[in-house]
């Protein structure tokens, strides 16, 4: 169901903010802005994505209230969110709005606001279910990811490595892990060959999560080390048995 105003006017799609930038401007417009934890906006520091939805929404006789949830994905893989609430006070009123750190609050601050409760023929109440904000499965690191990405695949040797579309997806990342992957070895069949197999993921502007998995080896006719660059661990698993079973 809609609500009678312009959510556009709200956040605009066609200008996408940092983190950041996201918080300063909720901040900025909120005025109780400071009775916000000093831990609460330490740990925003470090946030890596965000996201925003509408949560409900009520309209009666000219008056309005709107709240909404902003969600923070933070570097150590947890989320915080934080609660705004838009209203207006009186008839043609400003929109004033205010900011809270749990539901609790928001309810208080809700409850003693001059909405009439008798008028239920112009009630428009909305909920939205907004979609639950996945934590990364990851502890990502802020650093110059996509150059990072871009010199993964460069030296990736495989001719079935991923394409322009996931290159191209990945000039966005901005935060990245390198972890070793273990779990069921491959075969060696060679004295002293070796491999090795590596997850990077990645953390995208948007905040989806790409991974790239790549086999280093020794499997080659004179021993000579390469690196391989698959979409998935189940096909760089596979690319190692492969591998290991030309060499045995």
């Amino acid at each position: 169901m809609s609500v009678p105003y312009e959510t556009a006017a709200y956040e605009p799609a066609e200008s996408p903010e940092s983190p950041e930038e996201h918080l300063a401007r909720l901040l900025g417009r909120a005025l109780n802005s400071f009775e916000l934890p000093d831990d609460t906006i330490r740990r925003l520091d470090c946030a890596l994505a965000h996201d925003s939805s509408l949560h409900s929404a009520h309209h009666s006789a000219g008056l309005h209230r709107e709240t909404y949830r902003h969600t923070w994905l933070l570097a150590d893989g947890c989320a915080l969110t934080l609660w705004e609430l838009v209203h207006n006070t009186a008839l043609g009123s400003e929109p004033q709005h205010e900011v809270y750190v749990d539901e609790e609050e928001l309810r208080t601050a809700t409850a003693r606001l001059p909405l009439p409760q008798d008028a239920p023929d112009f009630e428009l109440p909305v909920m939205v279910s907004p979609a639950p904000v996945r934590a990364p499965r990851h502890v990502y690191v802020p650093d110059d990811s996509a150059d990072h990405a871009r010199r993964l695949l460069r030296r990736a040797e495989n001719s079935d490595r991923p394409g322009a579309d996931t290159a191209a997806l990945l000039t966005t990342a901005f935060a990245h892990q390198i972890t070793q992957a273990f779990g069921r070895p491959c075969r060696a069949g060679r004295i002293g060959l070796g491999f090795a197999l590596y997850e990077h993921a990645f953390l995208l502007r948007d905040g989806r999560e790409i991974s790239l998995w790549e086999v280093e080896h020794t499997a080659t006719p004179d021993g000579r080390h390469m690196c391989e660059v698959y979409p998935t661990e189940a096909e760089a698993r596979e690319a190692m048995e492969r591998r290991a079973a030309q060499v045995s």
